[in-house]
């Protein structure tokens, strides 16, 4: 078996413009005081990270590998989530998602687009200038409005959705497999990729592209009431990235999975720092252990309640103490009486 790394941890919602989490060294500085040992990159914060010139200057990114190595920090990944979003957008979300693009892009969703996807090739190739071999991401979603099935969905609405979204991922996953880095799409609500069945249907559609990996985050599961301990069973193989964030769900008899339009606080389903919540932690990291996952375990703080600096110093002693040291032999190692084929067809009495 094989050792999950970390802890680490995610610096987008930690980054603003006061000390410590206006610079990258700072922010270095502050984790690694705080005892993570990696650092998992935002692609569209240039307060910290510089996606475009990563991609064109490998100088500029052994100066970042350098930042973190001075307080002791390896870089992850990057994580894209924002970019990846605008690949795929409903007309019904495009003013709402403007927000994420550039200025020069916005209002125009075709521009968008192709903006997204050039970036998006960039992450591939920063990515490999960093000595990285896994990235994250959005899938976005064109699907989406049309999760609930009333009115009626039309025949063949599902596969034209998909369909089109592996048109749009396909070359950028042929990207990735060039700079011999995992694309991993974090399952997530208001993706069209948000649980197994549709992870499948975009796996088949994109011909089970080698890229086309998972990032899990049991915290998604919890709030859809998705068996996460199961998740891992069925698609262990292709979970190449560990988000660590907990959740919980408490619904009542006046709102469920749906949350009623309340607001995070007041939704039946909440985000919460790690141990705050239900996530049975214990029984993913053995899982994921026992199917050699030896990816980074990274935190990721989406807490409606504490605060982040709370947060991200109660995490990394959390993940460290659920890192598994793997064992090299069996409890019943003493007992072995060796091996014998002789004495093997001996005792079976052939």
């Amino acid at each position: 078996m094989k050792k999950i790394k970390g802890p680490a941890i995610f610096l987008a919602q930690f980054i603003g413009d006061k000390e410590p989490f206006n610079s990258l060294p700072s922010i270095c500085k502050w984790v690694s005081g705080l005892g993570y040992k990696g650092i998992q990159l935002p692609a569209e914060n240039l307060a910290v990270f510089d996606l475009d010139k990563a991609a064109s200057s490998k100088d500029y990114c052994d100066e970042i590998k350098g930042i973190a190595k001075n307080f002791n920090l390896e870089i992850t990944d990057i994580a894209s989530h924002l970019t990846g979003q605008l690949v795929a957008v409903h007309p019904a979300y495009d003013t709402l998602f403007d927000g994420f693009a550039a200025d020069e892009v916005k209002g125009n969703p075709k521009a968008r687009q192709e903006w997204a996807v050039k970036r998006m090739m960039n992450v591939a190739q920063a990515s490999k200038n960093l000595n990285l071999n896994t990235a994250a991401t959005f899938s976005g979603a064109l699907c989406w409005p049309f999760l609930y099935p009333f009115p009626q969905r039309p025949a063949g609405l599902e596969d034209e959705a998909f369909g089109e979204l592996a048109k749009r991922w396909h070359p950028i996953l042929d990207k990735f497999d060039e700079c011999g880095v995992d694309l991993c799409y974090e399952i997530h609500p208001s993706e069209d990729l948000h649980d197994g069945s549709t992870f499948e249907m975009f796996l088949e559609k994109v011909k089970n592209h080698n890229r086309c990996n998972m990032l899990y985050d049991p915290s998604h599961y919890i709030l859809q009431c998705l068996n996460y301990l199961d998740h891992i069973d069925i698609y262990h193989e292709r979970i190449k990235m560990f988000h660590v964030k907990d959740a919980e769900f408490n619904p009542s008899g006046r709102q469920g999975v749906y949350g009623g339009y309340q607001s995070w606080i007041n939704r039946a389903g909440r985000f919460r720092s790690l141990g705050d919540g239900q996530v049975d932690f214990k029984s993913i990291f053995s899982k994921l252990s026992g199917y050699n996952f030896d990816g980074w375990a990274v935190l990721e703080w989406e807490c409606c309640i504490k605060s982040p600096e709370q947060g991200a110093a109660e995490g990394a002693p959390f993940i460290q103490n659920h890192i598994i040291q793997v064992t090299e032999k069996a409890f019943d190692d003493f007992a072995s009486s060796g091996t014998d084929e002789k004495a093997n067809k001996k005792i079976l009495g052939i």
